[in-house]
């Protein structure tokens, strides 16, 4: 059974789907609009955190998760970019991730990889990499969440209302949370 590995690609999802239900609610202007405090827009930050689990997940067991055709400081360049095409390498980023996954046991967890040189154990890379990823969809989220305004619809519990979302708790599971942000993401 790989409980763990099963629970790191449910974390995974959920942090993939909440992005995804954020940018959904945002126009394509907003996508490339400066973020809050003239930081980064939503694109630049998908685009960096795409390139850098397409980086340490293609060929993760056997090479360096820095690989020599990644260039991440053009990733944080802005620039203008169809929804299309910043999906598609949103996609390409998740889909590295996620077949390596498929492909990881719990056994996996201690065996080694090397990052920018430096060897670490398979399980610590992981949750550094979650952590990454978390952070930057947080930032996607709290761009999105600033460009809509009023009209936001909350990922999660909204405002006044976790006395009643406790009384019937829905979202407790990773999978339970990454399906409630998929559908709003594709509604």
């Amino acid at each position: 059974m790989n409980r763990i590995v099963a629970s790191v690609e449910a974390e995974y999802r959920r942090y993939k789907a909440l992005a995804e239900a954020a940018i959904a609610q945002v126009s394509d202007q907003d996508l490339v609009a400066p973020g809050p405090g003239d930081g980064n827009p939503i694109a630049v930050v998908c685009r960096h955190l795409a390139g850098n689990l397409r980086s340490r997940f293609t060929e993760f067991l056997a090479a360096d998760g820095e690989k020599p055709w990644r260039r991440r400081d053009e990733e944080f360049e802005r620039r203008v970019v169809s929804r299309g095409e910043l999906l598609a390498q949103w996609e390409g980023g998740w889909g590295a991730l996620l077949e390596t996954l498929a492909g990881l046991t719990d056994a996996d967890l201690d065996r080694e990889v090397t990052i920018r040189g430096q060897r670490m154990r398979v399980v610590e890379a992981l949750h550094r990499s979650l952590a990454h990823a978390s952070y930057h969809v947080g930032q996607i989220v709290y761009a999105a969440r600033g460009v809509r305004g009023e009209a936001w619809e909350y990922l999660s519990i909204p405002p006044g209302q976790s006395e009643r979302y406790n009384a019937n708790p829905t979202l407790e599971t990773p999978g339970a949370h990454a399906a409630k942000a998929a559908g709003r993401a594709g509604a």
